[in-house]
């Protein structure tokens, strides 16, 4: 694998926050971070179900290779230096219940910090439904 392309969802704070701390780690894979139901996201992957990656996590392999949830977390952690040996050691039968555990705990808070979301516009307090997802800065 050479490449991986990361969807997540620019309108929650907790994705914003972990989009910034995944550019700023050393990558063994390049990590391309693209706003999931983007324009950007639809035009590279348009068999995706794009509702669905802003429901959850997903990655895309430059082969065609989709991960989500539990796994989307592990593999982005694999792409990275400092924490492959950790993310081997989740996909194993022993890590994943941990894996598992952080990702429900993960959704709970992201869902906590979103809100309700807008009508007619997608998730979160100001929505996404236009394709155009505003991204904020690194935090500080």
């Amino acid at each position: 694998m050479r490449r991986l392309t990361v969807l997540y969802d620019a309108d929650c704070p907790l994705c914003v926050h972990l989009r910034h701390w995944l550019l700023r780690q050393r990558q063994l894979v390049p990590l391309d971070l693209v706003p999931a139901g983007s324009q950007e996201a639809r035009r590279r992957f348009p068999a995706l179900d794009h509702a669905a990656t802003l429901r959850e996590i997903t990655v895309i392999g430059d082969r065609g290779q989709v991960y989500r949830e539990t796994a989307a977390w592990i593999v982005c952690l694999w792409a990275l230096a400092e924490y492959r040996p950790r993310a081997h050691w989740l996909a194993t039968p022993a890590g994943q219940p941990f894996a598992r555990m952080t990702v429900l705990a993960a959704a709970k808070w992201r869902e906590a910090l979103k809100g309700p979301g807008i009508p007619g516009r997608g998730p979160g307090p100001e929505g996404c439904g236009d394709g155009r997802c505003e991204v904020p800065g690194p935090p500080g």
